[in-house]
């Protein structure tokens, strides 16, 4: 049991409204709320986005609206540098200048390689399409705002690659080129001459001799608090699939991902060094052609990317020392969803006995087993293997009950033949409401898979045991919808940052009692 002490209610005299969240929304700037909420200045008579570069208004200067319109019938104007009528909303972007947000969006789907292809047309059709605008226009943001085309953003992300896979691996030339997204070896070494002056192999020449052959280091912004990381995924550790080894500060697990059109599996350890604020990577010979996507998604597994800087402000008052903690999320949207049903109303050891039933049923063995870290055994289970004619009375057998057996066949549907994304690029509220027209799917199923998967930083599960016995303990004789009500309310003093608020929460209860 955790011998952190519980946080204490807001105090009464502090601002704990909707308004006051998106307040701090605002001063964050944060582009994840870009859309959801507009700012009425009363000073100027200007609205504006979340987003607007402009010098943050006072407080008692601001007017919140959910929409557009509602500020410009309050007599308010929109603001001529952040063009309201440009944010994000729940329909395609605007064929206008989208401006900065809309660049930062291209450039973070950029970053990741599992969501280009090897063909640069096709790479940015898609990109556009995904961005409701044409290709011309897409062209024309980076232009503006970079001055460099899209083509020359995306081959500037490649030969870093290229780089770090060239001084940090012993991967061929060949696999090298591939793995950085380059269709040939001659464009390869086109590219390398024509930006760096050298050919590639002069730079794996060139590294450093005392340098880890084969690892790959990731780094965070301090403060990172690793042990509560690392408790959190230990908990939760599937047999066969991950290892945690606290004292050593090592995670293993194996992992199987689409790259490029190909299939790509095996297994990755991390060895954290938080004197260096860093973590090493390496990976199995089967995963080392999609080296780059593995980097996406255990960035995106261990939070890598938070800024302290932004919640721990909302949070600290009451969680001493939150500025380390991190909100894990997952390698891969499809098994977080999986043993997000698995673990409905029940605890986390339970769920982690189900999730262990399910790969061992159905997980395929993992490649490179023989150097393998002991234990790691099996992948976990693709959606065409949950869909298999017997899927669901298999799923019995292993004791899960009828209606998650449901879920996980009609979840698996949905994401291969329905096109359901359940990436860190997939837009939250559609994706919300996809997953709770799925059978079995509720709210909190819903809102842990946007915590986690979607990497929401204001998901609040409702009706979660641990949240509410530590914000509306049932020795107060409340009502099931008094005690979330009042849940509710003491939470609003930490949106739009609740996320973390809940990941402490629940690591203040012993992991035997906390829902997974």
């Amino acid at each position: 049991m955790s011998t952190r002490s519980r946080p204490a209610p807001p105090e009464p005299d502090r601002s704990t409204g909707p308004d006051d969240a998106r307040y701090r929304a605002l001063c964050s700037r944060d582009r994840r709320f870009d859309g959801r909420f507009f700012t009425g200045i009363t000073s100027t008579g200007i609205y504006c986005r979340p987003v607007c570069a402009v010098r943050t208004p006072r407080r008692e200067n601001c007017r919140f609206f959910d929409h557009a319109a509602q500020a410009e019938q309050a007599g308010i104007r929109p603001c001529l540098r952040c063009r309201p009528e440009l944010a994000p909303a729940e329909r395609p972007w605007s064929t206008q200048d989208a401006g900065d947000i809309l660049l930062q969006h291209a450039l973070r789907w950029l970053d990741d390689p599992a969501q280009h292809q090897v063909n640069d047309g096709s790479t940015l059709t898609r990109l556009a399409e995904r961005l409701g605008v044409s290709d011309r226009h897409l062209r024309r943001v980076f232009a503006q705002h970079l001055g460099v085309s899209p083509l020359q953003v995306l081959q500037t992300r490649r030969l870093l690659c290229a780089k770090q896979l060239l001084t940090d691996t012993a991967l061929p030339v060949t696999e090298v080129a591939q793995a950085a997204g380059f269709g040939s070896l001659r464009r390869f070494h086109a590219a390398f001459r024509q930006h760096y002056g050298l050919p590639p192999l002069q730079i794996r020449a060139s590294r450093a001799p005392t340098r880890q052959p084969g690892v790959v280091w990731l780094g965070w912004r301090p403060p990172l608090d690793l042990e509560s990381l690392l408790g959190f995924l230990a908990a939760r550790a599937l047999p066969g699939v991950e290892l945690v080894q606290r004292a050593e500060l090592r995670y293993a697990r194996t992992l199987s991902l689409s790259s490029a059109g190909q299939t790509h599996a095996g297994w990755c350890t991390l060895q954290f060094e938080p004197e260096r604020d860093r973590v090493g990577l390496q990976v199995s010979e089967g995963l080392l052609p999609a080296l780059p996507a593995v980097m996406v998604r255990l960035r995106a597994l261990l939070d890598l990317d938070a800024d302290p800087a932004g919640f721990t402000p909302v949070l600290a008052p009451a969680f001493p020392g939150i500025g380390g903690l991190r909100v894990p999320g997952a390698v891969d949207g499809f098994e977080l969803a999986v043993r997000a049903i698995l673990g409905q109303q029940v605890t986390v050891a339970a769920a982690r006995t189900l999730a262990g039933r399910v790969v061992e049923a159905f997980g395929a063995p993992c490649p490179d087993q023989a150097d393998a870290p002991a234990g790691l055994l099996r992948l976990f289970p693709s959606p065409a293997r949950l869909l298999e004619a017997d899927a669901a009375e298999r799923l019995g057998q292993l004791g899960v009950v009828r209606q998650r057996q449901q879920a996980i066949v009609a979840l698996a549907h949905a994401v291969a033949h329905g096109g359901l994304d359940l990436s860190p690029h997939a837009p939250l509220s559609a994706t919300l409401q996809a997953l709770q027209a799925l059978p079995g799917i509720g709210r909190w199923t819903a809102s842990y898979i946007a915590m986690r998967a979607l990497r929401w930083p204001d998901a609040w599960p409702p009706g979660d045991v641990v949240l509410l016995e530590a914000l509306a303990p049932r020795s107060l004789g409340l009502s099931p919808r008094e005690r979330q009500r009042q849940a509710d309310a003491a939470a609003a003093a930490w949106q739009p940052w609740r996320s973390y608020a809940v990941v402490r929460l629940w690591a203040d209860q012993s992991p035997a009692s906390v829902a997974s």
